[in-house]
């Protein structure tokens, strides 16, 4: 597997943290992917240059038989076992957690404990509140990240499933007390999801300097090409990626991607990925592999780039 130039790392923000152009999502550890699987993505994501992984406290707690925190276990160990915790910058989240649920004060400081225990670290990169509560005030909820951050427990605090009108507040009550500030943005965004970050939350990015880091960049895996008419796919995100199948849409963005990795002989997922890179404030969408196999479609991204015409084919498809 191809090691890229660490002159590709991509500053994060304000955060003066810098970071591999794709997010190794960690939601598939401790659920499709077992602890040894696990620790392999790890090293061949690490061996070509990644150094970015993203998990939450709940991951997964979804999956029969897990109670939540599989993920951070899996990545704590693989942590503890390669001696690289200084290597890698380790993004989760608060708020899902069966045992840790909602953003209350007390119960942000309670979750990042019990995630820092099962990282096996005494500090987060990145902290995000998951989904955010509009029921707590965001007085309280960065009140509780800004005592973490003054603590040492977390280095920048970021924000994850959002409104614009409530980012704005959290932003405006950083500035006036000047408390922890939101480096970073965490949207649900693709090819053919583009109305919930495009607007308000993308403008507001702009303006404020966040640092987007979509998550279901390639939509379940519809945007890795094998979804298609005729076809079946067994897995547990089959229902929500085929679904994309039978919208125009989706229809309209495969027949894109097809032509345009077939011209830069390369896997559809890497094209999905590079126009998402693309978009303004994106700095690295975030894509996860369950095998080692899957890894280097999702690296690639670090190393593409297409042209503006193909850019527009792209856009113009997912309109």
């Amino acid at each position: 597997m191809v090691k890229w130039d660490m002159t590709s790392l991509h500053k994060l923000g304000s955060s003066g943290l810098e970071v591999f152009p794709l997010v190794l999502g960690g939601n598939v550890f401790g659920w499709t992917a077992d602890e040894p699987t696990s620790f392999a993505v790890l090293d061949a994501y690490t061996a070509a240059g990644g150094n970015f992984v993203d998990t939450a406290d709940s991951y997964s707690a979804f999956a029969a038989g897990n109670k939540g925190g599989e993920s951070e276990t899996i990545i704590g160990k693989w942590v503890k076992d390669r001696g690289n915790r200084s290597d890698v910058v380790i993004a989760t989240k608060v708020s899902q957690h069966p045992d840790f649920p909602g953003l209350s004060a007390a119960n942000i400081k309670a979750a990042a404990d019990a995630s820092l225990r099962r990282l096996g670290t005494d500090y987060i990169d990145l902290y995000y509140p998951h989904f955010d509560k509009p029921e707590v005030p965001v007085e309280e909820i960065i009140g509780a990240l800004d005592e973490l951050v003054r603590a040492g427990k977390v280095r920048h605090i970021a924000a994850s499933n959002i409104t614009a009108e409530r980012l704005q507040e959290s932003l405006d009550f950083s500035d006036r007390e000047g408390l922890a500030r939101y480096v970073a943005l965490q949207p649900h965004y693709n090819l053919v999801s583009r109305d919930t970050y495009e607007g308000p939350l993308q403008e507001l990015a702009a303006r404020t300097g966040l640092a987007a880091v979509p998550y279901f960049a390639l939509a379940a895996g519809f945007l890795t090409g094998k979804y298609r008419p005729g076809t079946t796919v067994d897995g547990p995100r089959a229902g929500g990626a085929a679904k994309h199948l039978g919208t125009e849409r989706g229809r309209q963005v495969l027949t894109a991607l097809d032509e345009i990795a077939k011209a830069h002989d390369t896997a559809v997922p890497t094209v999905a990925l590079a126009w998402l890179a693309s978009r303004p404030t994106v700095v690295a969408p975030i894509a996860s592999a369950r095998t080692v196999e899957q890894l280097p479609a999702l690296l690639a991204v670090a190393d593409l780039t297409l042209t503006e015409t193909e850019l527009d084919r792209l856009t113009s498809a997912s309109a």
